[in-house]
Parts: C-alpha cells; structure tokens; sequence
C-alpha cells in the first residue's frame, strides 16, 4: 500500500467537494486527507487529496477524477518535485510545572504558542507529515486535550507545471 498526493484544479461550483469525495466513497477507495480552497482566480478551487492504495488502485483514482465534468486539471504531486505542508492544532494540558517544557519543545519545532490558558497551551505547527508526527511524538508525556490536523497542501515546484485556464 502507498499513498499518492494528486492536485485537482475545479470549477468554483457548489457541490464540486461533495462530487469529488462521492466517487471515492462510491468506488471504496481511501482518502488519507483532503483540502480544498479557492484559487487566485475565484472560478476555480485547488483540491490536494492524499489516497492510499496499490500501483492499480492509485491510476483508477486518478482517471476517474479526470473524468468528472468539474475537473479542469489532476496532477500527481511527487515529494521530489513538490513542497507539502501540514498545519496542526494541538491543545496540551499544561500546569505551572509543565508550562515551559511544552514551550521548548515548540521551539525546537519552530511552533507557536497561539493561546495560553491557566490550564492549557495551544500550539500551532507547520510542517511536512514526518515533522508534525515528531513534534507529536515528543509529546507523548505531557496530555493531549485535543488536536486538529488540516491535511496536505502542495504545490509543484517551479513554473513548468503551473496550469493555465483560458476563460
């Protein structure tokens, strides 16, 4: 099994999101993550999905997005040619005594303190998979309240790839 992250260029049209997940969950195929928003050009939305599956399961992903009427453009982002981040949420239970340990781990990590409250710590990170699951590894002593991930976003790297949509 591995994952494929795959960029979708969309008509900004209501119900796209809802269209595109349908064929995943009609198929049985696995959506690790998902993110959507609005492009430079309000008529179209930039849709990363990262999908596990096997060599086979992974191309039928992508044909048959390609074949929904909303999709302008499906790309596979390759972690060579591609820059992935990540932005996680994580509310830490944090006393007087833990306070500055959760607080230099952070730093380490580059994270910010985004809210302090007499009992806990939110601290927001941006990073690739790898960086955000070790920065939650290190954690592991202190109490995780809760946590919020928002999913893979890439871009290709460089001008090659950029998809230009006439109007």
């Amino acid at each position: 099994m591995q994952k494929k992250v795959f960029q979708l260029l969309v008509d900004n049209t209501s119900g796209v999101l809802s269209r595109i997940s349908g064929l995943f969950s009609r198929r049985g195929y696995n959506i690790e993550s998902i993110t959507a928003g609005v492009t430079a050009d309000p008529r179209f939305t930039r849709i990363t999905i990262v999908a596990s599956g096997d060599d086979e399961i992974l191309e039928q992903i992508e044909k048959q997005v390609a074949k929904l009427v909303d999709v302008r453009d499906i790309k596979e982002l390759k972690p060579s040619e591609s820059v992935y981040r990540e932005l996680v949420l994580i509310k830490v239970r944090a006393s007087a005594d833990t306070r500055q340990s959760i607080i230099s781990i952070a730093d380490i990590f580059r994270a910010k303190i985004v809210d302090v409250a007499p009992e806990s710590l939110i601290v927001e990170l941006t990073g690739d998979q790898s960086k955000i699951d070790a920065f939650i590894s290190l954690l592991e002593g202190h109490e995780i309240l809760e946590l919020a991930r928002t999913g893979i976003a890439g871009l290709g790297r460089g001008i090659e790839n950029v998809t230009y949509i006439e109007a």
